[in-house]
């Protein structure tokens, strides 16, 4: 096994700075980045997307649970599946009811959403003990549509921006991992961002999820300025 090399307290110190003035650069850098996607366009959602939910089906809408933004974790789970992909677990399995109150603190709800039954859905929810909303997509478009299941029946071919139909054999139906972020205006739903494959890895954390929406998170710092809604009361800082 490779470990690092054994140096003086010096030397140590001296290779930290280098790595310090990188880490500073790169924060920055993201920072730069994070503040071009909030600057993305965003999409009108014409589609009127039903989900089976706990409580019957639900609309988009309704997904928002009363908020102005909504970030969809699509789950791997195919409908013949007796378990979702063990990737997207293990991202799930750290979003604890702390995160979820934080991100909620921002006027953001986070759902889950897989083509697997609502059954299959619950039980697995239950064994993990996870709080996060899960709702099924089954007989929906809205896979299909954010391109997170593969399918050549259905004329969806694509994954990450990119066509994968070489890669997808005749009649076989592929799940992918994905994240999607929405924005409500009154009764108007907006898609504003999705991010695939390797993008996913960046959740695990409230700023984490909020980075991916057109509001950030909402502080005074942030660019673009203006949109944050000082209208609303009691809004927590949680940026230390």
């Amino acid at each position: 096994m490779a470990i690092p090399e054994v140096v003086s307290r010096e030397e140590w110190l001296e290779a930290r700075m280098r790595l310090l003035a990188r880490e500073k650069e790169e924060t920055r850098r993201l920072a730069g980045l994070t503040a071009e996607r909030r600057r993305l366009p965003m999409v009108r959602v014409e589609k009127k997307y039903l989900f089976d939910g706990p409580q019957g089906p639900v609309t988009l809408a309704e997904l928002f649970d009363d908020r102005s933004q909504l970030i969809v974790q699509h789950v791997m789970f195919d409908p013949g599946w007796e378990a979702a992909c063990p990737g997207c677990t293990a991202s799930v399995d750290v979003i604890n009811d702390r995160m979820l109150a934080q991100v909620r603190s921002r006027d953001t709800t986070v759902a889950l959403v897989s083509l697997a039954p609502l059954d299959k859905l619950q039980a697995y929810r239950g064994a993990r003990g996870w709080t996060v909303p899960w709702y099924s997509s089954q007989g929906s478009d809205f896979n299909y549509d954010f391109q997170v299941t593969l399918d050549k029946s259905k004329g969806q071919v694509r994954y990450n921006y990119q066509d994968m139909s070489e890669q997808l054999d005749d009649g076989e139906s592929e799940e992918e991992p994905g994240l999607s972020c929405f924005l409500r205006q009154g009764d108007d739903i907006f898609h504003t961002y999705s991010t695939y494959a390797r993008g996913t890895e960046m959740s695990g954390g409230s700023y984490y999820f909020l980075d991916l929406t057109a509001l950030g998170r909402q502080e005074e710092w942030e660019e673009p300025k203006d949109r944050v809604d000082t209208a609303r009361p009691g809004l927590p800082d949680f940026s230390s």
